[in-house]
C-alpha cells in the first residue's frame, strides 16, 4: 500500500486516540468483499443451497455476505449477469437498512452511481412504490443504467441531474431519501490506493460544500415524517458529524435520530459513516403527473406478442416515445423538466408490423410469466455460450424463448428450425 497522507494520519489520531495504533494495524489486513441477494429473483437460502462461494453473513445486512476474494469469482458467474447479487463493499450495506423501506414508499436515492443503494432500493421495495436513482455525473450514469435494469427495475426513473433540479420538481413528495454523499473517500483507502493519491484536506472541505447543499435540497423533497439518510465513506469528522450538526441547527423541525459509524479496526468492513433525520414539518407538495392517454391500436403488436409468449397481462399504462414502449411507474410524476435517462420499465420496440422484447423486459419477467423457456444450470457450459453470443441447438421451433440460469431470466432468444438465435445485448457479451 502507498503511504497514507501525513494530514489524514494526524486527523485520525487526534479523533481515534487510544484507538489510533488498532485502526492503523486494519491497514495490513486484506479488504473485505461481499455480495448482496437480490430477493426479487432468488431466495438467500437456493443461493447458499448452490454452494457456489464460501459465503458469511454480514451482521448489518441480511441480505449481505462476504466471500473470499482469493477462491470465490461471484463477480464471472452467470447468476451475476442475471442479477441474482449485487457485488458491493461490506459496509456500504449498512446504508439502506437505516431507512426502515415499506412496501409502496417513495423513496429518492440522491447520488446513485454506481446503484449499491439504488439495487439494495428495489428489493425491498418489491415491485411496489417508486424509486428515483438520480446520479449527476454523465459519464457513471451508464452504469446505474445497466445494474437497475439487470436487478428487474420496473418502477424506477433514472434522472441525470443536481439537487437543485431535482427539488424544484418533487419539493414534499418523498417518504424517504438516500444521500450516498460524494466525499474524500478516506474509507476507501485499503481498498484503492488511487483514492491515497487523489486525497488531500482541500478535498475535504471541498466536498463538505458539496454535501450542505445535497442535504438541504434532499431534506425539502421529504414529506412531512419523512426519513433522510445521509452517508459517507470517509471517516473525516468535517464531512460527517459537523455537516450534520450544522444541518440540525438550522432546521428546528430535522430530529437526529442516529448517527453511527463503523471502523475497519472494529468489523469487517471498509468504512462508513450513516445519520438518520426525520421531518417534523408539513411540506407543501408541488409534484405534477403524467396524463395518461393509451391507444389499444398503439400497441396492438405489444398485445399480440403477450398473447403468443406470456402468461401475463401488462397493466396499460403505457408511454411510448418513438418506436420504444414503457411501462410507466404505478407512480408516474411528471419530469419533463428534468433529463431522464429511463422513466419506468423499457417493455421493447414497436417495429412495423411486429414487437421486439427488450433486455429490461427479461430481467424483468419470472421464468413463470413466459411460455417458452429455456433454464440451464449455472455450471452448464451452454449458458456460457448463450453468454457469448453464440447460437443454441435446442431441436424446437418456438419463436420468442426467455433463456434462464437456476430459474432467473437472463435474456432473449428466437428460436426457428431447431436453433435459438442470440439476443443477448452485444454490448453486454463475456470474454471469459
Amino acid at each position: 500500500m502507498k503511504e497514507l497522507p501525513q494530514r489524514f494520519l494526524d486527523d485520525m489520531k487526534e479523533l481515534l486516540m487510544d484507538e489510533y495504533d488498532d485502526f492503523i494495524k486494519s491497514y495490513d489486513e486484506p479488504k473485505t468483499t461481499g455480495l448482496r441477494v437480490n430477493t426479487l429473483k432468488i431466495n438467500k437460502e437456493k443461493l447458499l443451497n448452490l454452494n457456489l462461494y464460501s459465503l458469511k453473513p454480514i451482521p448489518w445486512a441480511d441480505e449481505g455476505f462476504y466471500y473470499n476474494e482469493e477462491i470465490d469469482r461471484p463477480g464471472k458467474s452467470p447468476l451475476h449477469e442475471a442479477g441474482a447479487y449485487y457485488l458491493q463493499e461490506p459496509s456500504a450495506m449498512s446504508v439502506v437498512p437505516h431507512l426502515d423501506i415499506k412496501e409502496g414508499d417513495k423513496i429518492l436515492d440522491m447520488c446513485a452511481a454506481p446503484g449499491g443503494k439504488s439495487t439494495y432500493i428495489l428489493s425491498k421495495l418489491n415491485d411496489t412504490g417508486l424509486l428515483v436513482s438520480n446520479e449527476i455525473n454523465p459519464t457513471r450514469i451508464r452504469a446505474l443504467g445497466e445494474n437497475l435494469e439487470r436487478f428487474g427495475a420496473k418502477n424506477c426513473i433514472i434522472t441525470n441531474t443536481d439537487s437543485n433540479n431535482l427539488r424544484k420538481v418533487f419539493t414534499g413528495y418523498f417518504d424517504k431519501v438516500v444521500i450516498d454523499a460524494p466525499c474524500s473517500g478516506q474509507g476507501m483507502f485499503r481498498k484503492d490506493e488511487v483514492a491515497i493519491t487523489d486525497w488531500s484536506y482541500a478535498k475535504v472541505l471541498e466536498c463538505q460544500s458539496i454535501q450542505k447543499d445535497i442535504i438541504r435540497d434532499g431534506y425539502d423533497m421529504l414529506k412531512n415524517g419523512g426519513i433522510l439518510v445521509y452517508s459517507t465513506c470517509t471517516f473525516a469528522k468535517e464531512e460527517n458529524e459537523d455537516v450534520i450538526i450544522e444541518f440540525i441547527s438550522e432546521h428546528e423541525d430535522a430530529k437526529l435520530i442516529e448517527m453511527q459509524r463503523i471502523w475497519p479496526h472494529k468489523a469487517s468492513g471498509e468504512g462508513h459513516f450513516v445519520a438518520k433525520i426525520q421531518k417534523l414539518e408539513n411540506e407543501d407538495c408541488n409534484v405534477k403527473y403524467i396524463k395518461i392517454k393509451n391507444n389499444d391500436k398503439e400497441v396492438k403488436d405489444y398485445r399480440e406478442f403477450e398473447k403468443k409468449f406470456l402468461n401475463i397481462s401488462i397493466e396499460s399504462r403505457f408511454d411510448i416515445r418513438g418506436e420504444n414502449l414503457y411501462l410507466l411507474p404505478e407512480e408516474h410524476p411528471d419530469t419533463k423538466k428534468l433529463k431522464v435517462l429511463r422513466y419506468g420499465l423499457h417493455l421493447g420496440m414497436l417495429k412495423k408490423n411486429r414487437f421486439e422484447p427488450s433486455h429490461a423486459l427479461a430481467h424483468y419477467l419470472k421464468m413463470e410469466d413466459v411460455k417458452n423457456v429455456e433454464n440451464f444450470s449455472v455450471q452448464d457450459d451452454k449458458i456460457l455460450d448463450y453468454l457469448r453470443g453464440n447460437t443454441i441447438e435446442t431441436g424446437k421451433s418456438r419463436g420468442w424463448v426467455l433463456v434462464c440460469v437456476e430459474g432467473i431470466g437472463l435474456g432473449w432468444g428466437k428460436e426457428s428450425n431447431g436453433i435459438l438465435k442470440n439476443h443477448y445485448p452485444k454490448g453486454l457479451r463475456i470474454n471469459y
